[in-house]
This record gives C-alpha cells, structure tokens and sequence, in this order.
C-alpha cells in the first residue's frame, strides 16, 4: 500500500482524535439516552394512569406530528441562524420542558402529552442543524467513520436508555427519568459550546416571504439533485416496510413465536448489538463501496432475514434473525446519512434534512397504521409483506440513477473532475431553433404542455452548445445566468473541497439539466460540472427558464 493509499484509510477510531467531533459525540450519546429515558418513561405513565394502548399510541403520535407541521419550516431556519447557538438553545429548552413534567403531572395527564410534544418540537431545529455540522467538523476522509460512530450514538445508545427506564419504573420513582433526562440536556449543551463551528453568513432578514423562498429554493435543489431525489423516492417505501415491520414485532411474537415478554425483550436488545457492530465495521469499510451499493446490499440482506423470521416457529432462530436484520440495517442508515451530507453544499444541509426527516416520519406512520390489517389477516402473511416491500426497496435502489452508480465509475467520474480545465470551454454554439426544441421534448415530455407561442419564446436567445470530453461547462462560484438542459452525451458533476478532492458528485446523461437552480435564484453556481464524453447542450437564458 502506498503512502497515499494509507492517507485515504486511516484507521477506526482516527476521528476521535478529532476534539470537535468527539465533544458532539458524547453530546448526542449522552442526550440519546436521555431522551430514549424518557419516552420510556412517558408511555409507562400513560398506560399506569389509563390502561390504554390507545393511549401509549397517542403518544407515540404527539412526538412525531411536529415533525409533519414543523419539518419543513425548521429547516430553513437552520440555514439561516447560527447552528451552534441552535443546538445549544435547544438543549437547553428541552431540559427546562422535560424538568418540568413531573410538576405539572398532577394537574392531568394531558400535560404529559404537551410537554412531550413541546420536546419534539424543539427537535424539529436541533436535529438538522447537528446533522449539518457533522461534515464541517470532519473531513471527507473522516465521514464515513463519524457517521458510523454518530449512528452507534443515536441508535445503540437507545437500549442504555430504554432498559435504565425499566429499572427506574421498577425500583425508583418514574419521576428520576425525567430529572436525569434534563441533566442529559444539560450536559449535551456543554459539550455543544466546546465544539468550534464557523457561524453560517446569511443575507438579509428571515421574513415570512423570505422563508418561503428559501424552502422553494431547498425543495429544487433536493428534487433536481439526481442523488437526492433518488434517495427519497427509495425512502418512501423503506420506511412503510419499516413501520410496518416494528409495528408487527411484538404481535408476531406473541401471536407466532409464542414468546414471553423477556424474550421479546431480548428480540429488541439483539436487534441493537447487531446494528452497533455492523456501524463499527462501517467505519472501517465504509468507503470500499459507493453509498447506493451498501444501501442495496443492506435492503436486500434485510429482506431475505425478514422473509425467514417470518416463516420461523423456532425463538432462538428469531433471535439470531432480528440480529442479522440490525446489522444489516447500520449500512443503509449510515450510507443515507453519506449521500446527503456530500451532496448538500453547507447553506442547504438543513432543509434538505428537514425534508428527509418529514418523508420518515410521514411514511413509517402510515406503515404503523397499516399494521392494523393484522387484525384481520394471519400475522404471518403480514409480517412477510413487510418483508417484501423491503424487498422491492433494495430492487427499486439497484435501479434507480445515481443510486446504482459503481465504485469504479466514481473513481473514473473523479478523475475527469480533477483533470478538467480550470476555464469553461464550450463552443461558440449557434441559435437553437423549434427542431432543437423537439430534440428535447423527447428526453423531457412536460414541456410538451408548452403550446407554440410559449415554445418560440422559450427558444428566445436559447442556444446550441458542444462540448469534447474532459472539457469543463461549468465551475463553482460563477454567476448562474443560464441553464442547461443535455440533448446527448454525459457529464458529471462534483462539489471540490479544499484538498482538491469531490465530496458531491452525479452523472447525468440525455434528458438531465444542471445550472437551474443557479438561474432561477440569480446565485452563484454551486458545483463543478465536466463532460464525460462528447456532449451537446441547450443552453437556456435565465429569463427564459423564469417566464
């Protein structure tokens, strides 16, 4: 291995040595065990006060609605505040919000509920803005591994919290939860104000007109982005498998496996060793194979673990099964969490999150819902439906552009990149004309609703453009005054980093646009975009793309 090959890999737990990323680290793992000790907590009140499994669901409600009303909105707001100051202030809220349930317990129940989803709401802004900073704090050299280590801090740490919760409720006041739950926070916060984050610099003030701006311009970015809004067209029936999976488990073990409530227990514990062992190896390998690849895989291995689980009758084989689902559930989870970071330039991370984080939610709800069909149909065929729409989402990933992009076309998609012309050099070109029009529609047939005035206006001052391979069209930091919309050929895109290397890229062939984004806001362009082999483009002024 050469020097340089070393330098790529470095080892494990080489991030730690980052004092930035250790300190938002423990942070969230001290705040994860926290919360998971409270929602706990919470639901074991409910169901002492009501009896009600209604009840405990409603709950479950309250902390996720938030999410659909706020989402959206709290990610514009992260990209335009300080997101330190952000997490801080949040943690420090939640504290004062969790303190306070035991006091105002005694005047109803449904303080419970308020404060709980007042907690949630405060999450709204604090989870895109730490998710945001991650790839500020650590190099593109460290991301595979801080994801990793951050996914073992917000998921495995859940099981501290949740069994500290079942020994609290068993031998101590359920009141403790709450308190050490606040302390968590509190701690959180301070370890926040030791991490060093450059402040976002933002122009003018977020006014209501501003906001919706700003979101329009985060939902462009995300669904023209190819990566992007591949990656949330799998997530949507990922996420109804997953709901509808968890919503099954503890049903099918009673109903099928005939199993106690310790070995459902011991169901649940696996599940999460599984998944942090799976995340330390993905800090180590993580880079050996593109994101879309280790979602795949990770799709696929569930399915097939999911498809046996739910024709087994033996409980130790559905112990070693929901094992083996954890672990292959870590590659998704962190490789998702990838794809996002390097392809979001750092003004737009916490929209997009945002946007993520509504899609979840919205999603894994409606497969919670629909786990109300085991009611009516045998356990066993439902908890296989589930296993197969996680089937069809590993399919539909292979599949899908960008997702399906090999480690080997990376490398060649980098390599033009980095050999490119620092000067754009596109032909002179020539005027487009209505054939030229009719060339596009082929590869995009929603302008075909464009009727023949708005299709000669739209030609106006269009233009022909070509380009050999390994030219460049566009860089980042240029004034964004048109688009361009690919008739043939292929090109790929990339975000540079200081050290020269590509933390974002996409390849886009016949029918993709690039520069849109940048001509409709009047801001300067965002990536570098290179052709990959002989390409002719349509290049569309500003105005016209607006009118």
């Amino acid at each position: 291995m050469t020097t340089m090959q070393a330098r790529e890999r470095p080892s494990t737990f080489a991030v730690f040595r980052n004092r930035n990323f250790t300190f938002l680290w423990l942070g969230q793992l001290v705040s994860t065990i926290g919360s998971a000790l409270t929602s706990l907590a919470a639901s074991i009140v409910v169901y002492r006060l009501t009896g009600s499994a209604l009840s405990v669901g409603l709950m479950l409600i309250a902390t996720s609605a938030p999410t659909l009303v706020l989402g959206l909105i709290a990610g514009v707001f992260v990209d335009r505040y300080d997101r330190k100051r952000i997490m801080i202030i949040a943690d420090i809220a939640r504290a004062v919000v969790v303190v306070l349930i035991p006091f105002l317990l005694p005047y109803g129940i449904a303080w419970l509920y308020i404060l709980v989803m007042m907690t949630s709401v405060i999450g709204q802004f604090f989870d895109p803005a730490h998710s945001s900073v991650v790839p500020e704090i650590a190099s593109d050299e460290e991301l595979a591994a801080a994801n990793s280590f951050m996914a073992i801090s917000a998921f495995g740490s859940t099981a501290v919290g949740f069994a500290a919760a079942g020994l609290i409720a068993s031998k101590f006041p359920i009141e403790w939860a709450f308190y050490l739950d606040g302390l968590t926070f509190f701690i959180s916060g301070l370890c926040i104000l030791a991490v060093k984050i450059a402040p976002l610099e933002v122009e003018g003030e977020t006014t209501i007109r501003v906001i919706g701006k700003n979101l329009r311009a985060g939902m462009n970015f995300l669904v023209n982005n190819t990566l992007l809004r591949s990656l949330l067209m799998v997530s949507i029936p990922i996420l109804l498998g997953f709901g509808l999976w968890n919503s099954l488990l503890l049903p099918f073990a009673e109903r099928a496996l005939h199993a106690s409530e310790f070995e459902f227990g011991l169901q649940e514990a696996l599940t999460s060793i599984g998944f942090v062992i799976a995340s330390l190896l993905m800090a180590k390998i993580g880079d050996r194979l593109r994101e879309g690849q280790w979602i795949a895989i990770s799709y696929l291995g569930m399915a097939l673990a999911a498809i046996v689980y739910s024709r087994t009758t033996s409980i130790p084989l559905a112990l070693g099964l929901v094992m083996i689902i954890g672990f292959m559930n870590a590659p998704a989870m962190i490789s998702g969490r990838l794809l996002i970071q390097r392809n979001t330039e750092r003004g737009n991370r916490g929209r997009v999150m945002s946007v993520f984080a509504v899609v979840k939610n919205t999603a894994f709800l409606l497969g919670m819902a629909a786990a109300g069909f085991a009611d009516l149909v045998d356990i066993r065929v439902m908890m296989l439906v589930s296993a197969l729409i996680i089937l069809f989402s590993g399919v539909l990933t292979l599949s899908l552009p960008g997702l399906r992009q090999s480690a080997e076309e990376w490398r060649r998609a980098t390599g033009i990149l980095r050999a490119a012309p620092v000067i754009p050099s596109l032909s002179v070109g020539r005027a487009a004309t209505i054939v030229d029009f009719e060339a596009l529609l082929i590869h995009l047939p929603v302008f075909s609703q464009l009727d023949k005035a708005e299709r000669t206006q739209f030609i106006v001052g269009t233009q022909i453009r070509s380009a050999p391979a390994g030219s460049s069209l566009i860089r980042r930091g240029e004034p964004g005054e048109e688009a361009f919309f690919i008739l043939s050929g292929k090109t790929v895109a990339g975000i540079s980093t200081s050290a020269g290397d590509y933390r974002s890229l996409s390849v886009m062939a016949a029918g993709d646009f690039f520069g849109e984004i940048a001509a409709l806001m009047g801001v300067e362009r965002t990536a570098d975009v290179v052709a990959e082999e002989e390409t002719t483009l349509l290049q569309v002024p500003a105005k016209n793309l607006q009118r």
